[in-house]
C-alpha cells in the first residue's frame, strides 16, 4: 500500500505489514495468558515470578471478552473461519464479534462481501451457522 493511499478495513487496505501478521482472536489470546499464569502460579515460591498488573489486566480482559472458553471449540472456530479464505484480520473479527446474522457480519466486516470473493450470502449463513453451533455446544 502506497503512503498516499489511505487505509480502509472495510475494504481490506490495512496495510502490508498487517495484512501478512498473524491475528490472534481473544479467546486464543486468553488461553495462552491462562497457560502462562498457570506456569507462574506453579513457580510462585520465588517473589520474582509475579504477575505483573498489565498481565492481570490483560488476562482479565481477554477471559471478559472471549466468546469461546474450550480449547477445542477455539481451534474449530479458526478452523471454520480458515475455510472461507478470509483474512487474519477478518476471521479474528468475526471471531471475536460472532455476529448472529448475515447483515451484522458484513456490518462488521465489509470486506467480506467487498472483495470479489465467491463469498455469498449463503456461504456467510452457513459459516454463521457452524458457529453458532460450536458455540451451542460448547
Amino acid at each position: 500500500m502506497s503512503l498516499d493511499e489511505e487505509e480502509n478495513a472495510a475494504e481490506l487496505k490495512i496495510g502490508d505489514e498487517f495484512l501478512k501478521a498473524k491475528c490472534l482472536m481473544n479467546s486464543e489470546v486468553s488461553l495462552i495468558l491462562e497457560h502462562k499464569y498457570e506456569q507462574i502460579q506453579q513457580m510462585s515460591d520465588d517473589p520474582s515470578n509475579q504477575v505483573s498488573q498489565v498481565f492481570e489486566k490483560s488476562l482479565q480482559y481477554v477471559k471478559r471478552f472471549s466468546r469461546y472458553k474450550n480449547p477445542d471449540a477455539v481451534r474449530q472456530v479458526r478452523e471454520i473461519l480458515s475455510r472461507y479464505q478470509l483474512a487474519e484480520f477478518e476471521l479474528c473479527v468475526l471471531g471475536n464479534l460472532c455476529p448472529e446474522t448475515v447483515e451484522e457480519a458484513i456490518a462488521m466486516v465489509p470486506s467480506i462481501k467487498n472483495r470479489g470473493r465467491t463469498l455469498d450470502e449463503e456461504a456467510i449463513e452457513k459459516m454463521l451457522n457452524d458457529l453458532s453451533l460450536i458455540k451451542k455446544f460448547e
